[in-house]
């Protein structure tokens, strides 16, 4: 038996997948999660075999999951089902140790196939998405994506600072960094392009 957690914060597909997983003899669908704290929260408590979830969630995205079990080195695989056909957020997704990666438009019995895939240890990435993750890679590092980022949400440099601990001057360096790096002539074009490739 697969033994599944949900972590998707709408509420009608949340109902969609988990009446679709149940209809599996060998999946069983243990908890859901409306949002990522939450979905942490039943990881730790329901301990199951694979996390599917979505990337965008409020409190912890997706990506912040699996970084988060990959870094506790809980024996969590995740598989990812997002409508995000960014090879970006692929990149990142595989950097934090996800095992599947499907988007949403995909057939339904694909789901479940995957899951019996990532259980068994192996993966399950949307070819079409995955060809076009290696074509193009992402310029930015960490310090620059989370300044781009907080930028974008319309904070000041200021307000940055503050929240990241660092000077007003370094994180004007990392704004005009990746504006650079982007080709971008101003923080919102870049943060905008940046969205677009799916590497915020």
């Amino acid at each position: 038996m697969i033994r599944v957690l949900l972590a998707e914060d709408q509420a009608m597909v949340r109902g969609a997948l988990s009446a679709l997983l149940n209809l599996e003899s060998d999946i069983d669908v243990m908890g859901s999660a409306a949002d990522g704290e939450a979905a942490w929260r039943e990881l730790q408590r329901l301990k199951p075999d694979v996390l599917v979830t979505d990337i965008e969630m409020p409190g912890l995205t997706g990506l912040e999951l699996a970084q988060r079990i990959q870094r506790h080195q809980l024996p969590i695989k995740v598989v990812i089902v997002t409508t995000f056909a960014r090879p970006g957020f692929l990149r990142r997704a595989l950097d934090a140790g996800v095992s599947g990666y499907l988007l949403k438009d995909a057939p339904a019995e694909n789901l479940a196939e995957a899951l019996r895939m990532v259980h068994r240890g192996g993966r399950a990435i949307d070819p079409q998405l995955a060809l076009e993750a290696w074509s193009e890679a992402d310029p930015l590092n960490d310090r620059e994506r989370q300044v781009l980022r907080l930028a974008g949400e319309g904070q000041s440099a200021n307000d940055i600072a503050g929240q990241l601990n660092l000077s007003h001057g370094t994180v004007r360096n990392y704004l005009s960094e990746a504006i650079g790096k982007l080709g971008a002539t101003n923080r919102i074009e870049a943060y905008r392009m940046a969205r677009q490739k799916g590497w915020l």
